[in-house]
C-alpha cells in the first residue's frame, strides 16, 4: 500500500497531519512509509490533478470521497468540507476507509 502527502511549500497543514496520519496508519496496520511530494509548479500540480495543500492519497486515489469529480487543480492551500464542517486537513473517517480499502 501506498500512502502519499502531496503538499506544497507555505501551505503549513501538511505538517500538523502528519502525525496524526501516521498514527492512523499504523492502526490500519500499514507498514510502509509514508511518501511525502513537494508540488511547485503549475505544471506539476495539473499533471498531479493536485487539489491543494495537503493532498492525502493511497494508492493514488484522494482520500476525499469528492475529489474524482473535481477539476480545480493548482498551487494553493486545499480546504476540506465534511458533515457540515471545515477544515485544512481531510477527515480521520476518509483517511481510515481509504486505509482500509474501503473508500468510495
Amino acid at each position: 500500500m501506498k500512502v502519499e502527502v502531496l503538499y506544497l511549500d507555505g501551505c503549513p497543514s501538511h505538517a500538523a497531519l502528519l502525525p496524526r496520519l501516521q498514527k492512523l496508519a499504523s492502526e490500519a496496520g500499514v507498514e510502509e512509509q509514508i511518501v511525502l511530494r513537494r508540488i511547485d509548479t503549475t505544471e506539476a500540480a495539473e499533471g498531479e490533478r493536485f487539489l491543494g495543500s495537503p493532498t492525502v492519497r493511497v494508492d493514488g486515489v484522494d482520500v476525499d470521497p469528492g475529489a474524482a469529480d473535481r477539476t480545480d487543480f493548482g498551487l494553493k492551500c486545499r480546504i476540506y468540507r465534511s458533515k457540515g464542517s471545515v477544515s485544512s486537513t481531510p477527515a480521520d473517517e476518509w483517511i481510515r476507509l481509504a486505509l482500509d480499502g474501503r473508500a468510495q
